[in-house]
Protein backbone atom coordinates (compact mmCIF):
# COMPACT_ATOMS: atom_id res chain seq x y z
CA UNK A 1 0.00 0.00 0.00
CA UNK A 2 1.62 3.63 -1.11
CA UNK A 3 2.05 5.35 1.93
CA UNK A 4 0.15 8.84 2.44
CA UNK A 5 2.61 10.80 2.13
CA UNK A 6 4.23 9.82 -0.80
CA UNK A 7 6.56 11.26 -4.11
CA UNK A 8 3.69 12.47 -5.89
CA UNK A 9 1.70 14.12 -2.72
CA UNK A 10 -0.64 17.00 -3.70
CA UNK A 11 0.78 16.89 -7.75
CA UNK A 12 -2.13 15.60 -10.04
CA UNK A 13 -0.82 15.98 -13.43
CA UNK A 14 2.28 14.95 -15.12
CA UNK A 15 2.84 18.91 -15.73
CA UNK A 16 2.91 19.84 -11.51
CA UNK A 17 4.98 16.56 -11.34
CA UNK A 18 7.71 17.75 -13.50
CA UNK A 19 7.62 21.20 -12.03
CA UNK A 20 8.22 19.60 -8.66
CA UNK A 21 10.39 17.24 -8.67
CA UNK A 22 12.93 18.87 -11.38
CA UNK A 23 12.92 22.14 -10.19
CA UNK A 24 11.43 23.45 -7.25
CA UNK A 25 12.17 19.62 -5.12
CA UNK A 26 16.13 20.72 -4.11
CA UNK A 27 15.70 24.50 -3.82
CA UNK A 28 17.23 26.08 -1.18
CA UNK A 29 14.73 28.07 2.12
CA UNK A 30 14.67 31.56 2.73
CA UNK A 31 12.41 31.60 5.00
CA UNK A 32 12.40 35.07 6.14
CA UNK A 33 9.89 36.01 8.43
CA UNK A 34 9.18 33.59 11.37
CA UNK A 35 9.48 33.41 15.18
CA UNK A 36 12.08 31.30 15.90
CA UNK A 37 14.06 31.97 18.94
CA UNK A 38 17.39 32.94 18.50
CA UNK A 39 18.70 31.95 21.74
CA UNK A 40 17.33 28.72 20.39
CA UNK A 41 19.36 28.63 17.41
CA UNK A 42 22.71 30.10 19.39
CA UNK A 43 22.58 27.70 21.92
CA UNK A 44 21.77 24.87 19.43
CA UNK A 45 18.82 23.65 21.60
CA UNK A 46 17.90 19.99 22.57
CA UNK A 47 14.71 19.14 22.54
CA UNK A 48 13.82 16.61 25.96
CA UNK A 49 10.67 14.98 24.11
CA UNK A 50 7.91 15.44 21.12
CA UNK A 51 5.77 17.45 23.09
CA UNK A 52 8.26 19.78 23.44
CA UNK A 53 9.41 20.10 19.79
CA UNK A 54 6.04 19.60 18.72
CA UNK A 55 3.44 20.80 20.67
CA UNK A 56 5.03 24.18 22.91
CA UNK A 57 3.79 26.90 22.00
CA UNK A 58 1.63 25.72 19.34
CA UNK A 59 -1.65 27.49 19.44
CA UNK A 60 -2.99 26.15 15.79
CA UNK A 61 -2.78 22.39 17.29
CA UNK A 62 -4.11 24.07 20.59
CA UNK A 63 -7.14 25.40 18.88
CA UNK A 64 -8.31 22.04 17.36
CA UNK A 65 -7.64 20.19 20.48
CA UNK A 66 -10.44 22.70 22.10
CA UNK A 67 -13.04 22.36 19.80
CA UNK A 68 -12.67 18.68 19.51
CA UNK A 69 -13.26 18.96 23.62
CA UNK A 70 -10.00 18.27 24.76
CA UNK A 71 -9.76 19.95 28.37
CA UNK A 72 -7.21 22.64 28.58
CA UNK A 73 -4.84 20.75 31.08
CA UNK A 74 -3.71 18.44 28.51
CA UNK A 75 -3.05 21.86 26.02
CA UNK A 76 -1.50 24.40 28.45
CA UNK A 77 -2.22 22.89 31.61
CA UNK A 78 -0.32 20.66 34.12
CA UNK A 79 -0.85 17.68 32.34
CA UNK A 80 1.80 15.19 31.77
CA UNK A 81 4.10 15.71 28.43
CA UNK A 82 2.94 12.20 27.31
CA UNK A 83 -0.60 12.91 28.46
CA UNK A 84 -0.55 16.13 26.00
CA UNK A 85 0.86 13.85 23.15
CA UNK A 86 -1.72 11.31 23.57
CA UNK A 87 -4.21 13.63 23.59
CA UNK A 88 -2.66 15.45 20.07
CA UNK A 89 -2.66 12.17 18.59
CA UNK A 90 -5.69 11.15 19.49
CA UNK A 91 -7.80 13.85 17.77
CA UNK A 92 -5.12 14.03 14.67
CA UNK A 93 -7.49 11.76 12.72
CA UNK A 94 -10.33 13.86 12.86
CA UNK A 95 -8.93 16.81 11.74
CA UNK A 96 -9.76 15.90 8.03
CA UNK A 97 -9.12 19.02 5.85
CA UNK A 98 -7.35 20.64 7.95
CA UNK A 99 -3.90 21.54 7.26
CA UNK A 100 -2.80 20.38 10.61
CA UNK A 101 -3.05 17.02 9.46
CA UNK A 102 -1.10 17.05 6.11
CA UNK A 103 1.80 18.73 8.39
CA UNK A 104 1.76 16.25 10.72
CA UNK A 105 2.79 13.62 8.51
CA UNK A 106 5.44 15.51 6.11
CA UNK A 107 6.89 16.52 9.60
CA UNK A 108 6.90 12.51 10.32
CA UNK A 109 8.22 11.83 7.35
CA UNK A 110 10.70 14.07 6.75
CA UNK A 111 11.86 14.50 10.07
CA UNK A 112 11.31 11.38 12.07
CA UNK A 113 11.88 8.95 8.45
CA UNK A 114 8.29 7.40 9.20
CA UNK A 115 4.85 6.47 7.11
CA UNK A 116 3.23 5.91 10.31
CA UNK A 117 -0.29 7.70 10.67
CA UNK A 118 -0.58 9.74 14.12
CA UNK A 119 -3.78 8.54 15.94
CA UNK A 120 -4.73 7.48 19.45
CA UNK A 121 -3.46 3.90 18.52
CA UNK A 122 0.15 4.67 17.21
CA UNK A 123 0.64 7.10 19.47
CA UNK A 124 3.10 5.16 22.05
CA UNK A 125 5.06 4.14 19.02
CA UNK A 126 5.45 7.57 17.71
CA UNK A 127 6.58 8.69 20.57
CA UNK A 128 8.94 6.35 21.44
CA UNK A 129 10.71 6.48 18.12
CA UNK A 130 10.59 10.25 18.20
CA UNK A 131 11.82 10.72 21.54
CA UNK A 132 14.57 7.73 20.66
CA UNK A 133 15.59 9.84 17.45
CA UNK A 134 15.52 13.31 19.59
CA UNK A 135 18.76 12.42 21.60
CA UNK A 136 20.27 12.05 18.44
CA UNK A 137 23.33 14.97 17.66
CA UNK A 138 20.89 15.43 14.32
CA UNK A 139 17.85 16.48 15.94
CA UNK A 140 19.29 19.56 17.42
CA UNK A 141 17.77 23.04 16.51
CA UNK A 142 20.97 23.89 14.29
CA UNK A 143 20.88 20.92 12.71
CA UNK A 144 16.82 20.95 12.29
CA UNK A 145 17.61 23.90 10.17
CA UNK A 146 20.97 22.64 7.99
CA UNK A 147 18.83 19.05 6.86
CA UNK A 148 15.61 21.62 5.79
CA UNK A 149 18.19 23.07 3.66
CA UNK A 150 17.75 26.29 5.29
CA UNK A 151 19.71 29.35 3.71
CA UNK A 152 18.45 32.42 5.43
CA UNK A 153 15.98 33.04 8.60
CA UNK A 154 14.40 36.29 9.58
CA UNK A 155 13.51 36.05 12.76
CA UNK A 156 11.21 38.55 14.86
CA UNK A 157 12.78 40.81 17.19
CA UNK A 158 12.16 43.74 19.30
CA UNK A 159 13.78 47.38 18.62
CA UNK A 160 15.11 47.17 22.36
CA UNK A 161 16.68 43.78 21.99
CA UNK A 162 20.44 43.65 22.30
CA UNK A 163 20.28 41.19 19.31
CA UNK A 164 23.00 38.84 21.42
CA UNK A 165 22.46 35.67 20.34
CA UNK A 166 22.61 37.07 16.65
CA UNK A 167 26.04 37.96 16.99
CA UNK A 168 26.75 34.81 18.76
CA UNK A 169 25.04 33.05 15.55
CA UNK A 170 26.97 35.09 13.09
CA UNK A 171 30.12 34.61 14.76
CA UNK A 172 30.15 30.50 13.92
CA UNK A 173 31.87 30.91 10.41
CA UNK A 174 31.40 27.56 10.82
CA UNK A 175 27.54 27.91 10.36
CA UNK A 176 25.84 27.82 6.75
CA UNK A 177 22.53 29.60 7.72
CA UNK A 178 22.29 33.28 7.64
CA UNK A 179 19.90 34.23 10.79
CA UNK A 180 19.11 37.99 10.58
CA UNK A 181 17.41 40.07 12.53
CA UNK A 182 14.29 41.68 11.96
CA UNK A 183 12.67 45.08 13.68
CA UNK A 184 9.31 44.77 14.79
CA UNK A 185 8.13 48.22 16.29
CA UNK A 186 4.70 47.82 17.65
CA UNK A 187 5.56 49.21 20.99
CA UNK A 188 6.72 52.08 19.50
CA UNK A 189 3.65 52.99 17.77
CA UNK A 190 1.20 51.69 20.06
CA UNK A 191 0.90 54.97 21.71
CA UNK A 192 -2.79 54.24 23.55
CA UNK A 193 -0.77 51.30 25.08
CA UNK A 194 -0.56 51.07 29.20
CA UNK A 195 3.04 50.25 28.66
CA UNK A 196 3.99 53.24 26.00
CA UNK A 197 5.65 55.04 28.55
CA UNK A 198 7.28 52.49 30.26
CA UNK A 199 8.78 51.37 26.95
CA UNK A 200 10.01 54.96 25.49
CA UNK A 201 11.38 54.86 29.22
CA UNK A 202 13.47 51.71 28.24
CA UNK A 203 14.16 53.28 24.97
CA UNK A 204 15.82 56.10 26.83
CA UNK A 205 17.87 53.30 28.89
CA UNK A 206 19.32 51.04 25.73
CA UNK A 207 20.05 54.12 23.55
CA UNK A 208 21.64 56.28 26.52
CA UNK A 209 19.74 58.84 25.42
CA UNK A 210 16.93 61.40 27.19
CA UNK A 211 13.68 61.34 25.49
CA UNK A 212 11.80 64.64 26.34
CA UNK A 213 9.85 65.36 22.99
CA UNK A 214 8.85 63.89 20.16
CA UNK A 215 12.29 64.55 17.81
CA UNK A 216 14.40 63.33 20.77
CA UNK A 217 12.08 59.68 20.64
CA UNK A 218 12.87 60.28 16.86
CA UNK A 219 16.16 60.04 17.36
CA UNK A 220 16.48 57.51 19.33
CA UNK A 221 13.97 55.11 17.07
CA UNK A 222 17.05 56.35 14.44
CA UNK A 223 19.77 55.21 16.69
CA UNK A 224 18.05 51.54 16.83
CA UNK A 225 17.68 50.98 13.34
CA UNK A 226 21.04 52.37 12.88
CA UNK A 227 21.83 49.27 15.25
CA UNK A 228 19.69 46.27 13.97
CA UNK A 229 21.41 47.52 10.17
CA UNK A 230 25.07 46.96 11.80
CA UNK A 231 24.08 43.55 12.56
CA UNK A 232 22.66 42.67 9.41
CA UNK A 233 19.13 43.58 9.77
CA UNK A 234 17.18 44.16 6.52
CA UNK A 235 13.85 43.73 7.01
CA UNK A 236 11.07 45.19 9.31
CA UNK A 237 7.87 43.88 10.39
CA UNK A 238 4.67 45.44 11.47
CA UNK A 239 1.37 43.55 13.07
CA UNK A 240 -1.91 46.07 13.08
CA UNK A 241 -5.35 44.83 13.90
CA UNK A 242 -7.04 47.24 11.52
CA UNK A 243 -5.01 49.95 9.18
CA UNK A 244 -5.10 53.40 10.03
CA UNK A 245 -3.76 56.79 7.95
CA UNK A 246 -4.43 60.48 9.37
CA UNK A 247 -2.85 63.63 7.59
CA UNK A 248 -0.18 64.45 10.61
CA UNK A 249 2.29 67.00 11.37
CA UNK A 250 5.61 66.25 12.88
CA UNK A 251 4.37 69.41 14.95
CA UNK A 252 0.92 67.72 15.82
CA UNK A 253 2.58 64.23 16.30
CA UNK A 254 4.52 66.30 18.91
CA UNK A 255 1.54 67.78 20.62
CA UNK A 256 0.21 64.19 21.11
CA UNK A 257 3.37 62.88 22.31
CA UNK A 258 3.54 65.18 25.00
CA UNK A 259 0.07 65.02 26.13
CA UNK A 260 0.82 61.36 26.60
CA UNK A 261 4.04 61.98 28.67
CA UNK A 262 1.38 64.18 30.66
CA UNK A 263 -0.95 61.84 31.53
CA UNK A 264 -3.86 63.00 28.83
CA UNK A 265 -6.18 60.83 27.46
CA UNK A 266 -5.54 60.16 23.98
CA UNK A 267 -8.52 59.94 21.43
CA UNK A 268 -8.36 57.40 18.37
CA UNK A 269 -7.99 60.31 16.06
CA UNK A 270 -4.92 61.29 18.10
CA UNK A 271 -3.75 58.15 17.92
CA UNK A 272 -4.16 57.32 14.73
CA UNK A 273 -2.24 60.44 13.29
CA UNK A 274 0.66 59.83 15.81
CA UNK A 275 0.87 56.20 14.56
CA UNK A 276 1.08 57.52 10.85
CA UNK A 277 3.56 60.10 11.59
CA UNK A 278 5.43 57.53 13.05
CA UNK A 279 5.10 55.14 10.59
CA UNK A 280 5.73 57.73 7.58
CA UNK A 281 9.17 58.01 9.57
CA UNK A 282 10.05 54.64 9.76
CA UNK A 283 9.01 53.66 6.26
CA UNK A 284 11.39 56.85 5.02
CA UNK A 285 14.17 55.30 7.38
CA UNK A 286 13.68 51.92 5.62
CA UNK A 287 14.23 53.19 2.46
CA UNK A 288 17.20 55.14 3.07
CA UNK A 289 18.49 51.70 4.59
CA UNK A 290 17.51 49.69 1.59
CA UNK A 291 15.07 47.62 4.12
CA UNK A 292 11.98 45.53 3.37
CA UNK A 293 9.13 46.67 4.85
CA UNK A 294 6.10 44.03 5.92
CA UNK A 295 3.21 44.56 7.06
CA UNK A 296 0.48 42.19 8.64
CA UNK A 297 -2.47 43.22 8.93
CA UNK A 298 -6.50 42.17 10.38
CA UNK A 299 -5.32 40.02 13.74
CA UNK A 300 -8.33 40.19 16.25
CA UNK A 301 -5.84 39.24 19.42
CA UNK A 302 -7.30 38.03 22.60
CA UNK A 303 -10.58 37.85 22.08
CA UNK A 304 -11.45 35.31 25.07
CA UNK A 305 -11.02 37.46 28.19
CA UNK A 306 -11.31 34.54 30.40
CA UNK A 307 -9.01 32.33 28.73
CA UNK A 308 -6.50 35.02 28.19
CA UNK A 309 -6.55 35.41 32.06
CA UNK A 310 -5.53 31.63 32.01
CA UNK A 311 -3.27 31.18 29.12
CA UNK A 312 -2.23 34.33 28.37
CA UNK A 313 -1.44 35.81 24.48
CA UNK A 314 -0.90 33.79 21.64
CA UNK A 315 -2.22 30.92 23.32
CA UNK A 316 -5.02 30.35 19.97
CA UNK A 317 -7.87 32.85 21.05
CA UNK A 318 -7.46 35.17 17.63
CA UNK A 319 -9.21 35.60 15.00
CA UNK A 320 -10.03 37.59 11.53
CA UNK A 321 -10.85 41.04 11.76
CA UNK A 322 -13.56 42.85 9.75
CA UNK A 323 -12.00 46.89 8.78
CA UNK A 324 -11.73 49.36 6.41
CA UNK A 325 -8.32 49.28 4.19
CA UNK A 326 -8.36 50.09 0.64
CA UNK A 327 -8.36 54.02 1.59
CA UNK A 328 -5.89 54.16 4.34
CA UNK A 329 -3.57 51.23 2.32
CA UNK A 330 -3.44 53.31 -0.83
CA UNK A 331 -3.00 56.75 1.30
CA UNK A 332 -0.18 55.69 3.41
CA UNK A 333 1.82 54.22 0.29
CA UNK A 334 0.90 56.88 -1.68
CA UNK A 335 2.22 59.32 0.80
CA UNK A 336 5.82 57.83 0.76
CA UNK A 337 5.58 57.29 -2.75
CA UNK A 338 4.92 60.67 -3.55
CA UNK A 339 8.34 61.77 -2.38
CA UNK A 340 9.89 58.98 -3.71
CA UNK A 341 10.73 57.50 -0.46
CA UNK A 342 8.38 54.00 -0.88
CA UNK A 343 10.81 50.86 0.74
CA UNK A 344 10.26 47.62 -1.00
CA UNK A 345 7.37 46.08 0.57
CA UNK A 346 5.25 43.72 1.53
CA UNK A 347 1.52 43.40 2.47
CA UNK A 348 -0.66 40.72 3.99
CA UNK A 349 -3.82 40.52 5.06
CA UNK A 350 -5.38 37.97 7.46
CA UNK A 351 -9.32 38.64 6.09
CA UNK A 352 -9.20 37.19 2.32
CA UNK A 353 -11.89 39.10 1.07
CA UNK A 354 -9.10 41.80 1.04
CA UNK A 355 -7.35 39.94 -1.94
CA UNK A 356 -8.14 41.88 -4.68
CA UNK A 357 -7.30 44.92 -2.60
CA UNK A 358 -3.97 44.30 -1.43
CA UNK A 359 -3.23 43.01 -4.65
CA UNK A 360 -4.48 46.05 -6.50
CA UNK A 361 -3.26 48.29 -3.75
CA UNK A 362 0.28 46.86 -4.61
CA UNK A 363 -0.05 46.89 -8.04
CA UNK A 364 -0.75 50.65 -7.87
CA UNK A 365 2.76 51.52 -6.18
CA UNK A 366 5.38 49.49 -8.61
CA UNK A 367 8.16 50.95 -9.78
CA UNK A 368 10.02 50.74 -12.93
CA UNK A 369 13.67 49.28 -13.05
CA UNK A 370 12.11 47.46 -9.57
CA UNK A 371 10.85 44.03 -10.31
CA UNK A 372 7.86 43.14 -7.80
CA UNK A 373 8.81 46.08 -5.38
CA UNK A 374 5.39 46.12 -3.64
CA UNK A 375 4.47 42.61 -3.05
CA UNK A 376 1.12 40.28 -1.80
CA UNK A 377 2.44 38.50 0.70
CA UNK A 378 1.73 34.57 0.96
CA UNK A 379 -1.26 33.22 2.49
CA UNK A 380 -0.78 33.83 6.14
CA UNK A 381 -1.96 32.55 9.67
CA UNK A 382 -5.88 31.34 8.96
CA UNK A 383 -4.81 31.55 5.12
CA UNK A 384 -1.70 29.42 5.64
CA UNK A 385 -3.37 26.15 4.27
CA UNK A 386 -4.22 24.68 0.75
CA UNK A 387 -7.03 26.55 -0.67
CA UNK A 388 -5.85 30.06 0.94
CA UNK A 389 -2.55 29.66 -0.34
CA UNK A 390 -4.78 28.71 -4.14
CA UNK A 391 -6.87 31.54 -3.45
CA UNK A 392 -3.49 34.79 -2.79
CA UNK A 393 -1.98 32.80 -5.90
CA UNK A 394 -4.74 32.87 -8.00
CA UNK A 395 -6.08 36.19 -6.88
CA UNK A 396 -2.04 37.54 -7.36
CA UNK A 397 -2.07 35.98 -11.29
CA UNK A 398 -5.92 37.71 -11.77
CA UNK A 399 -4.81 41.27 -10.66
CA UNK A 400 -1.11 41.41 -11.12
CA UNK A 401 1.59 39.31 -11.59
CA UNK A 402 2.34 35.79 -10.09
CA UNK A 403 5.80 35.20 -11.05
CA UNK A 404 7.12 38.06 -9.28
CA UNK A 405 6.30 36.48 -5.92
CA UNK A 406 8.69 36.00 -3.27
CA UNK A 407 6.50 32.74 -2.06
CA UNK A 408 6.43 31.24 0.96
CA UNK A 409 7.53 31.46 4.74
CA UNK A 410 7.20 29.67 7.91
CA UNK A 411 5.92 32.55 10.08
CA UNK A 412 6.64 29.90 12.76
CA UNK A 413 7.67 28.99 16.66
CA UNK A 414 8.33 25.78 15.37
CA UNK A 415 12.35 23.98 13.87
CA UNK A 416 9.89 21.36 12.29
CA UNK A 417 8.02 23.87 10.41
CA UNK A 418 10.22 23.81 7.44
CA UNK A 419 7.96 21.12 5.54
CA UNK A 420 5.66 24.04 4.92
CA UNK A 421 7.89 25.28 2.46
CA UNK A 422 7.82 21.91 0.39
CA UNK A 423 3.78 21.82 0.99
CA UNK A 424 3.61 25.25 -0.40
CA UNK A 425 6.22 24.27 -3.53
CA UNK A 426 3.76 21.05 -4.56
CA UNK A 427 0.79 23.29 -3.82
CA UNK A 428 2.32 26.40 -6.57
CA UNK A 429 3.55 23.35 -9.07
CA UNK A 430 0.34 21.97 -8.89
CA UNK A 431 -1.75 24.61 -9.74
CA UNK A 432 0.55 25.79 -12.77
CA UNK A 433 0.01 22.13 -13.65
CA UNK A 434 -3.30 22.23 -13.94
CA UNK A 435 -3.15 25.30 -15.84
CA UNK A 436 -1.47 23.75 -18.40
CA UNK A 437 -3.08 21.00 -18.16
CA UNK A 438 -6.49 22.72 -19.14
CA UNK A 439 -4.71 24.49 -21.63
CA UNK A 440 -4.54 27.83 -19.95
CA UNK A 441 -0.85 28.04 -20.55
CA UNK A 442 1.35 26.34 -23.12
CA UNK A 443 3.77 23.64 -21.29
CA UNK A 444 6.74 26.06 -22.27
CA UNK A 445 9.16 24.44 -19.57
CA UNK A 446 11.72 27.02 -20.15
CA UNK A 447 9.16 29.38 -18.90
CA UNK A 448 7.48 27.50 -16.44
CA UNK A 449 10.97 26.48 -14.64
CA UNK A 450 11.70 30.05 -14.51
CA UNK A 451 8.78 30.88 -13.01
CA UNK A 452 8.26 27.90 -10.67
CA UNK A 453 12.03 28.62 -9.23
CA UNK A 454 11.75 32.16 -8.77
CA UNK A 455 8.29 31.70 -6.49
CA UNK A 456 10.02 28.95 -4.77
CA UNK A 457 13.33 30.98 -4.16
CA UNK A 458 15.27 33.09 -6.70
CA UNK A 459 12.48 35.60 -6.18
CA UNK A 460 13.34 36.03 -2.49
CA UNK A 461 16.90 35.79 -3.33
CA UNK A 462 16.87 38.67 -5.11
CA UNK A 463 14.45 40.89 -3.04
CA UNK A 464 16.16 40.50 0.21
CA UNK A 465 19.71 42.22 0.46
CA UNK A 466 21.19 39.87 2.75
Amino acid sequence: MEPFIHEDFLLQNETSKILYHQYAKELPIIDYHCHLSPREIAENKKFRNMTEIWLEGDHYKWRVMRALGVEEKYITGDASDYEKFKAWAAILPYCIGNPLFHWTQLELKRFFGTDILLSEKSCDEVWELGNEMLKQEDFSARSLIKCSNVEMIGTTDDPLDSLEYHRQIASDANYGTKVLPSFRPDGLLEINQDNFLPYVKKLEKVTDQSIEDYRQYLNAIKLRVEYFNEHGCRVSDHGFGAFFFEECTVEEASTIFQKKRDGSAISKLEENKFKTNLLTYLGQLYHSFGWVMQFHIGALRNTNERMYQQTGANSGFDSINDYELARPLNQFLNGLDRDNLLPRTILYSLNPVHNYIVSTTAGNFQSSGSKGKVQFGSGWWFNDQKDGMISQMRDLANTGVLSTFVGMLTDSRSFLSYTRHEYFRRILCNLLGNWVEKGEYPADFETLSKITQGISYYNAKEFFTY
